[in-house]
């Protein structure tokens, strides 16, 4: 499991937030179960977290005890776009999270051999688990997807554990007709519809003689 370490300084919740700012630092809360700790860190301490494609725990030391969490929520600033605030969600063994694993795919589509070009719909897809079972991402096999076809939630290959919380027959990647492969395809058939096809047991008449 890919994981993100970093350090927190605990504070004052009566501090104004505002003088952390200035500071370079970032408020944060973190809860869940019987863990509620008031804390601060930098941008660059959660960058890992937050500027990437990819599923991450995090593991923030305070004042020498560590804790797994995983970022719940983020405030941005309207106009600058700087992080104000983040709340993170603690986990803890035995207590079911929900989050966000990317879909992967593994295999070679006989589509996309064919000219086809997969086209993905859906890159994560909300799960609920034990801490225990937590994966950084889960794949869907795509040796079988031909053009013109898709393949869906309910064929990713999650374990037992796993509760998908998303309709099953929501499409996840089809393999689409690229334009130049249906025009090809349009001028083969105009060609073969305009081809003479003989009759069976007809014979070429031979040119009338004039009288």
């Amino acid at each position: 499991m890919n994981t993100v370490s970093f350090t927190g300084i605990k504070r004052d919740v009566s501090a104004k937030a505002s003088a952390l700012r200035n500071e370079g630092r970032i408020p944060a809360v973190m809860y869940g179960g019987d863990t509620l700790e008031h804390f601060s860190v930098t941008q660059n301490d959660i960058k890992g977290l937050i500027f990437t494609p990819d599923f991450k725990l995090g593991e923030v030391d305070l004042d020498g005890q560590k804790y797994k969490c995983i970022i719940k929520s983020i405030q941005w600033h309207p106009i600058t776009d700087n992080i104000e605030h983040v709340d993170f969600l603690a986990i803890e063994s035995g207590r079911k999270v929900k989050v966000e694993i990317p879909i992967r795919f593994k295999g070679v589509s006989p589509g996309v051999k064919s000219g086809g070009k997969l086209m993905q719909s859906l890159r994560r897809v909300k799960v609920k688990v034990d801490p225990e079972h937590l994966v950084d991402e889960l794949f869907i096999d795509i040796s079988n997807l031909e053009l013109g076809f898709a393949v869906k939630v309910k064929d990713i290959e999650a374990n037992e554990n796993m509760e998908i919380m998303v309709n099953s027959n929501i499409p996840v990647a089809s393999v689409e007709t690229p334009r130049a492969l249906k025009s090809a395809a349009a001028e083969a058939e105009k060609v073969g519809e305009g081809e003479e096809v003989p009759v069976e047991g007809a014979t070429e008449e031979a040119p009338a003689e004039e009288a």
